[in-house]
């Protein structure tokens, strides 16, 4: 289904999965040196299907299905990055990112450095994080690990919360000269939204208004963003009007749209499913409390997960991953400082 939207570009309401596939397709016909390595990602399309259809479309040169062995597809690619090629690998579950830790973080995150800038790796690593809502996972399914990689210098890590962003990170991703992490929450993979026909890239660096308000700035990540418009929606039946920011990208940070929201609002809420303990939210409240310290009316809300493994049972899951009842509650305490 087509529209058109406010500035005149013809636009479809397609999922967060087929935005992505999308994005992989047009740059792999834009540029041969573009392939994607990974887990059955060519027989199967992966485990969310998302590569479905490219093997056959691009045949078992560029679509390559790997032994279940992470540090050896990102090894691999930090290579054929290093050689000239556009690698794209996807990791199943960035719950097993770990295992490949040395690749990302010795290898592939400090080429250019070592080099002097002269070499580097472009490499783009798709991977699925964050918590199912409604649906059992357990400890090893439901992890999100973001701020792991916002630590390490020479990666450029990417969070989109909705289609479109989605297709135009992906493909600003593939094209950047530095290695990027590329997070996909598993729970926005089937979610449906506008998405323009034609060439587009979206900035890595520019954060994105989802909605203007004047109270309380919330910046939310990933699928934490609907979370927020839902609060918003409730909330303003009560006259309190919410701007919500999402960053799209974690590294670069767009600390000037966030600073600029805190001015006008004097109130930030930081929501993301990850731990609280020196997650992005520890980051961006730091930035706010040093840059906009003299503007804030409140003290500054972080929504996260406690510090608990997310657990196998669906009541108690519920306990753990945030949501909009979180925000809203922080909401009513900011307000209640006037």
């Amino acid at each position: 289904m087509s529209s058109l939207d406010d500035a005149g570009m013809t636009v479809r309401q397609i999922t967060f999965r087929e935005a992505i596939r999308e994005a992989l397709r047009e740059e792999m016909k834009r540029d041969q040196r573009v392939f994607l390595m990974g887990e059955d990602i060519g027989l199967y399309g992966g485990a969310y299907k998302v590569t479905e259809g490219l093997l056959e479309e691009f045949g078992p040169d560029r679509v390559i299905d790997t032994p279940i062995s992470e540090s050896a597809i990102v090894g691999a690619g930090v290579g054929a990055a290093m050689m000239g090629q556009r690698p794209v690998v996807e990791i199943m579950f960035v719950d097993i990112i770990p295992v490949c830790m040395d690749q990302l973080v010795n290898s592939m995150a400090k080429i250019g450095y070592v080099h002097a800038g002269k070499l580097s790796a472009p490499l783009v690593v798709r991977t699925a994080f964050g918590g199912m809502h409604g649906r059992k996972g357990g400890v090893y399914d439901n992890q999100s690990f973001e701020a792991w990689f916002m630590h390490v210098p020479g990666l450029k890590v990417v969070m989109p919360s909705e289609p479109a962003d989605a297709k135009g990170l992906l493909k600003a991703a593939i094209r950047d000269p530095d290695p990027v992490i590329f997070f996909e929450h598993k729970h926005l993979y089937g979610s449906r939204g506008p998405v323009p026909d034609g060439e587009y890239l979206v900035e890595l660096g520019q954060a994105d208004v989802k909605r203007p308000g004047n109270d309380v700035t919330v910046v939310a990540l990933g699928a934490m963003v609907g979370h927020a418009q839902k609060a918003a929606a409730i909330l303003a039946e009560r006259g309190i009007d919410l701007e919500i920011i999402d960053p799209r990208t974690l590294v670069p940070l767009d600390k000037e749209t966030i600073v600029a929201s805190v001015q006008k609002t004097g109130k930030l809420i930081v929501a993301h499913e990850a731990v609280r303990t020196c997650g992005a939210g520890a980051e961006i409240a730091t930035i706010v409390a040093a840059e906009a310290f003299g503007y804030l009316e409140a003290p500054i809300e972080r929504i996260a997960n406690p510090g608990t493994p997310v657990p196998f049972s669906i009541p108690l899951a519920a306990r753990i991953l945030p949501d909009e009842s979180d925000i809203i509650a922080a909401v009513e305490r900011l307000m209640a400082y006037g």
